[in-house]
């Protein structure tokens, strides 16, 4: 085989290997231990949106409008979007005077949920329905309007 062969697999077997977190769809959403930076939002019940983030993280900073605009279409109806970082809440704090998060924010301190639910990267995002199954997983740029009408369906 030619170098730049073995080099593409190579590539290829890269990328694989780091998009190779665990499929969550149609599995139960596990039990959420967060530390909420103000009153913790009533989950129970309710379809969730949970993201995984951090302040330094440009592709996160980029979905916040996006996020703003499915909760304000979407909180009515019940959904919830809670954003889970393990950074320090003074960090977070300062970052949302710069930038209006409309949404719940909560610490993973240690990053034992994320560790949990084998998150490689961020954003990395979920979503579950009422009864706490995920329906969709992924970057939260690509969630779509017709992912949470499904999640708010079941």
């Amino acid at each position: 085989m030619k170098l730049h062969a073995l080099l593409a697999v190579g590539l290829v077997l890269a990328v694989s290997a780091m998009a190779a977190e665990k499929n969550w769809v149609g599995e139960k959403l596990p039990k959420i231990s967060v530390n909420f930076l103000k009153a913790s939002p009533e989950l129970e019940g309710k379809p969730l949106l949970l993201e995984f983030w951090a302040t330094w993280c440009p592709p996160c900073r980029e979905s916040i409008p996006h996020l703003n605009e499915l909760y304000a279409k979407f909180k009515d109806r019940g959904l919830e979007i809670v954003w889970v970082t393990d950074e320090p809440n003074a960090v977070i704090r300062k970052f949302q005077k710069d930038v209006p998060m409309d949404y719940p924010t909560a610490t993973d301190t240690g990053g034992r949920l994320s560790e949990k639910m084998g998150v490689s990267g961020i954003p990395s995002a979920f979503l579950a329905n009422k009864d706490g199954v995920i329906v969709w997983q992924g970057h939260p740029a690509s969630l779509k309007d017709a992912d949470i009408e499904k999640a708010l369906a079941e």
